[in-house]
């Protein structure tokens, strides 16, 4: 993600779309369908948490000696999901008696290795709600449940399962069942995990970063473990307002100079959709080059005008709004990272 990017506009509501909990939860009931009364629903309909009745077509039939498979392809809907298109196949096999429903990783699916995470270190990377919605559909059976994800471990290395721990590829997720288009809530879940497992991991100091050029910068810079780099995207508030619930010694935001700007404005949603940079609020900060502040275009142009002086005028009051939101449970600092890369302000 570049620190620049913004959300694309839309003339019309967005789709939403199916979580890979749901569309693995409904190959589930497809497969057991095959398994135990000879043939595949199709559609197959599942019940989700909140009692939405989706129905899903299949993409996929297979049966063999014990067990049955079905694959259904995800529909992200307008979410730009990577997982959009995947085909999600779920087998169940029969087990011995009081085995009841257990969990394995089929390719495309990954392995947890780190602590901190819903699911312990050494089991497949399928997450306890559609656990459960699964042992709902099987019923009081013995089963053994394989996901598999056409293509997901290739997949995965565009999400932040290498950074979590999780090997071998993606992650079978969701809540709801519900994909919502360009989810504010599954982002922020992603930051609270990445939260989570550097602290289980023992780490002290987490980073912040508005983009990948402003991460890269902080890596160069600070040196830490990959597992403390967290992908804040827009979402600094998310991250802030989690680490007040959940201390840690040190937090670091690395951001784009436009970005940062709007933190230290008190803006803890750094989207331009949803934020907007103060020029009058620039100009009082350098009050010789007024007129030419409020007549730029874009906050970089400002930037060119103060230098690193302005940058760090920028990076100290916004690392004070940062810390006014967390209070005592961690300290915060703030790198200002222009378009090349380059630190060019820092709050000390």
């Amino acid at each position: 993600m570049a620190d620049s990017a913004d959300d694309a506009p839309t003339d019309r509501p967005l789709r939403r779309g199916w979580t890979t909990g749901a569309c693995a939860t409904a190959a589930a009931k497809a497969a057991l369908g095959a398994l135990t009364e000879g043939q595949f629903p199709d559609p197959v309909t599942i019940t989700l948490p909140g009692g939405q009745m989706p129905a899903f077509a299949l993409a996929h039939e297979a049966t063999g000696e014990g067990w049955a498979e079905a694959g259904i392809i995800k529909d992200a809907g307008d979410d730009p999901d990577v997982t959009h298109g995947a085909l999600v196949v779920t087998r169940v096999t029969k087990s011995s008696a009081g085995a009841g429903v257990t969990f394995h990783a089929g390719d495309g699916v990954g392995t947890v290795t780190k602590p901190g995470l819903p699911i312990p270190p050494g089991e497949p990377a399928i997450n306890p709600v559609p656990r459960r919605m699964i042992r709902e559909v099987l019923g009081a059976g013995d089963y053994a449940v394989t996901v598999s994800v056409r293509d997901g471990a290739r997949l995965a290395q565009k999400t932040w399962n290498p950074r979590l721990g999780i090997v071998g590829g993606l992650s079978i997720l969701g809540t709801t069942g519900i994909v919502i288009p360009y989810s504010c809530a599954a982002w922020i879940a992603s930051i609270q995990r990445g939260v989570d497992v550097a602290r289980a991991l023992g780490l002290t100091h987490v980073v912040g970063s508005t983009g990948d050029t402003s991460e890269t910068a902080a890596m160069a810079r600070l040196g830490l473990p990959i597992e403390a780099y967290l992908d804040m995207g827009d979402f600094v508030g998310g991250l802030l307002k989690y680490v007040r619930r959940r201390p840690i010694e040190r937090v670091t935001i690395a951001g784009g100079f436009a970005k940062l700007v709007k933190l230290a404005q008190g803006a803890m949603d750094l989207h331009s959709g949803r934020s907007q940079v103060d020029f009058e609020m620039l100009a009082t900060l350098l009050p010789d080059q007024r007129e030419r502040v409020l007549a730029a275009n874009t906050a970089n142009e400002v930037l060119a005008l103060g230098g690193p002086a302005l940058a760090a005028m920028i990076a100290s009051v916004a690392r004070a709004q940062a810390q006014a939101m967390v209070g005592d449970a961690a300290r915060i600092d703030v790198l200002v990272v222009d378009r090349n890369g380059t630190i060019v302000g820092e709050s000390g």
